[in-house]
């Protein structure tokens, strides 16, 4: 049985192992930008087609990889928010993983570890403007190389300038220029822009793009932006430029009411509410969902896939077929597969832009996977992340305690005992395991669950090893994958005892006879959250509005109806019931609910940063205590308490308000009088 499992795995490895290499050989074709410098032998840069085609991806190759959100990263990322953690506290004063040291306060204009990405930036941006002012060059061009080169170019500057704006509020502006080297300082002194100006100046820059660049890039060349890309990142912008933190309102009064540029006095973000943005948000997401060309990514149903939860009365349609219901699909693997490498992401219709992502293997699994694996056993997520997944009838934890969900004693019926709170029973479930004494904490609960979360005494197939394979992971206190079960002062072992599994295939193992890991990869936007950003733009209108994108006009309300089919879709997937009709018919519950639901369905993919941020709630959330299971519990008494993890890197969090944004370099101030600071900085 097994040896028939390996064999279906290694076949789907091998089909993507064949992509990975044939995108592998085009990409280092494309990166030969050391080829050229800006300033010697621009000629012939920029002599023939090919060349500038190759300097331009060349500038593209400057963009950190996307994918490493966790270390050596260029984003705070997931370690910097409340959905994310570990117990490494660091070589010195620096914490390698940058997100901590920026959750801990210690990101200074000074000091800023791998986040200082700020010039990085601008080099990107001189270089797309090089290529733009010399576009009519090359004698060999002909228009349909000029158009796609162009799309490209726009696209590229476009995402640096996003990159700024996400992660330092408003940049310098610079348009078309090319900065002329080996000037004055008065030369380059130039303010930064208004939030609202570039915005709007990067997501029209995307929109130009849109229109030049190919709807679809094919195998090989995927990787590249398209069409969907530009159009999908001009959705998830327009949606936190609505936003209440950028919005005007209470958010935007208590974190930028006083900042104001030095040169003219101008509020840097709009201190006054604009409903109409969230009907432009709107627009721009069902722009991307009339295309037709990206929908949820599902797998049916097989023997293997649990029945949907009895007794559902909230959601009519629950039982319908797939995507009207949750019916006929298999709901772990139509999540799971997306991130595992068991889908191939260039043909995944979820995927609206995306990348071979070696790092994941190397960096991320290896902090996933348990040290008896080979692995570090300690990229944690919280119990905050654990609490927020439903059970598999759609309740929450609080609403199903003392029914199927079970945390204390007393939680069970009258006359029960400790060891009550354990399954008595394993079980099997398209294709997860999941063993006999796991704490009720961890049974009953939604599939998406299973498919993120490693926890306590949860199987680790590494189906790719004949030695290690099916290895049930313990994190009792000296237990093998525990606190000092490798050495009393190693930091590996989940401080939360909870472990990011997201990303970790079946079969992948990392040691033992015959271990292997399929290739992975990194979704930079999906379709889900084009649909969540829909449902959310559409549950904050309180009237009717018409918006104009291109050549076509979007009049938009508050639909019950669009908000259901968008929101209920991604439920559906996950085999969870959608929205009952009285959170429908209530905004403030449609907001919960979909903050709930962006907490989970992204888990780790980068967006909690600035989900928090952008409506405004970073302060709340992040005051809230981390908490987790107890790492130096020996017994099941002891481990299976909720506490503080107790380390340095823990009670050091910081909550302030100058954390909504990275800090510029100090060097940049100094040289660029008219240029301000962000908030809270000094």
């Amino acid at each position: 049985m097994k040896t028939s499992i390996i064999i279906k795995r290694i076949a789907s490895a091998a089909l993507i192992i064949q992509l990975v290499a044939m995108m592998t050989s085009c990409e280092d074709y494309l990166n030969i930008d050391s080829y050229f410098d800006d300033e010697f032998n621009i000629d012939s840069a920029f002599s023939n087609t090919r060349n500038m085609e190759a300097y331009m991806w060349g500038a593209a190759s400057l963009f950190n990889d996307e994918a490493r959100t966790i270390r050596s990263n260029y984003t705070p990322g997931p370690m910097a928010t409340d959905e994310g953690f570990n117990g490494l506290t660091g070589v010195g004063t620096t914490n390698i993983y940058y997100g901590m040291d920026f959750a801990t306060g210690n990101i200074t204009p000074d000091k800023f570890g791998g986040l200082n990405q700020w010039n990085r930036y601008y080099k990107i941006i001189r270089k797309c403007n090089l290529i733009l002012e010399n576009l009519e060059r090359p004698a060999d061009m002909t228009n349909l190389d000029r158009q796609r080169i162009d799309g490209y170019t726009r696209f590229i500057r476009a995402y640096a300038y996003y990159n700024i704006l996400v992660d330092y509020g408003p940049p310098i502006l610079v348009g078309d220029e090319v900065l002329n080297t080996n000037e004055s300082m008065e030369y380059y002194d130039r303010p930064r822009s208004t939030y609202d100006e570039a915005m709007d100046y990067t997501c029209a820059e995307f929109e130009k793009a849109a229109q030049l660049i190919p709807a679809d890039v094919g195998l090989l060349n995927f990787g590249r932006p398209t069409k969907g890309a530009a159009l999908a990142l001009v959705a998830r912008l327009r949606l936190i430029h609505a936003s209440p933190l950028y919005n005007g309102g209470e958010a935007a009064r208590s974190y930028f009411g006083n900042w104001t540029r030095k040169t003219d006095g101008v509020h840097y973000v709009s201190q006054q509410y604009d409903e109409s943005r969230w009907a432009l948000a709107a627009a721009a997401a069902k722009r991307v969902m009339d295309l037709g060309q990206y929908r949820l990514y599902a797998v049916p149903a097989d023997d293997r896939t649990p029945t949907l939860s009895t007794g559902v009365t909230s959601d009519p349609n629950f039982y319908a077929t797939y995507p009207n219901g949750a019916n006929g699909i298999d709901a772990f693997k139509s999540y799971s597969d997306i991130f595992t490498g068991e889908s191939v992401a260039a043909i995944n219709p979820e995927i609206i832009w995306g990348k071979s992502a070696p790092y994941i293997n190397t960096d991320l699994n290896q902090g996933a996977l348990p040290p008896t694996l080979g692995g570090w056993g300690r990229f944690c997520v919280t119990q905050k992340v654990v609490d927020a997944y439903l059970m598999d009838d759609g309740r929450t934890i609080q609403e199903a305690r003392g029914d199927t969900y079970f945390e204390q004693v007393s939680d069970l019926p009258a006359g029960g005992t400790f060891n009550d709170l354990f399954t008595e029973q394993s079980k099997s479930f398209s294709g997860y395991p999941l063993n006999a004494g796991v704490f009720k904490m961890y049974a009953n609960r939604e599939m998406r669950f299973y498919a993120s979360v490693g926890f306590n005494e949860a199987v680790w197939q590494a189906l790719s090893s004949t030695t290690l394979y099916n290895h049930t992971a313990k994190y009792y206190f000296q237990d093998l994958d525990g606190r000092g079960g490798v050495s009393a002062s190693s930091p590996n072992y989940p401080i939360t005892g909870y472990i990011i599994k997201k990303w970790i295939h079946s079969y992948d193992a990392k040691n033992g006879t015959g271990a292997r890991q399929l290739p992975k990869f990194y979704a930079i936007i999906r379709y889900a959250e084009i649909l969540l950003s829909y449902a959310e733009a559409l549950n904050n209108l309180t009237g009717s509005h018409s918006v104009q994108l291109g050549d076509q006009t979007y009049t938009l309300s508050r639909n019950a109806d669009e908000i259901k089919s968008a929101f209920n879709a991604i439920r559906y997937r996950a085999g969870l019931p959608g929205l009952s009709a009285s959170q429908l018919a209530n905004q403030t519950d449609v907001q919960q609910q979909i903050e709930r639901e962006r907490m989970i369905e992204f888990l780790w993919e980068n967006r909690r940063f600035y989900d928090v941020r952008r409506w405004g709630i970073y302060e709340e959330t992040e005051r809230e205590p981390i908490m987790g299971m107890n790492p130096d519990g020996a017994t099941k008494e002891a481990y299976y308490r909720r506490v503080v993890p107790g380390t340095s890197s823990f009670l050091t969090r910081e909550v302030n308000k100058r954390s909504n944004w990275v800090p510029l370099p100090r060097a940049e101030l100094r040289r660029l009088p008219s240029l301000d600071q962000n908030p809270g900085y000094n």
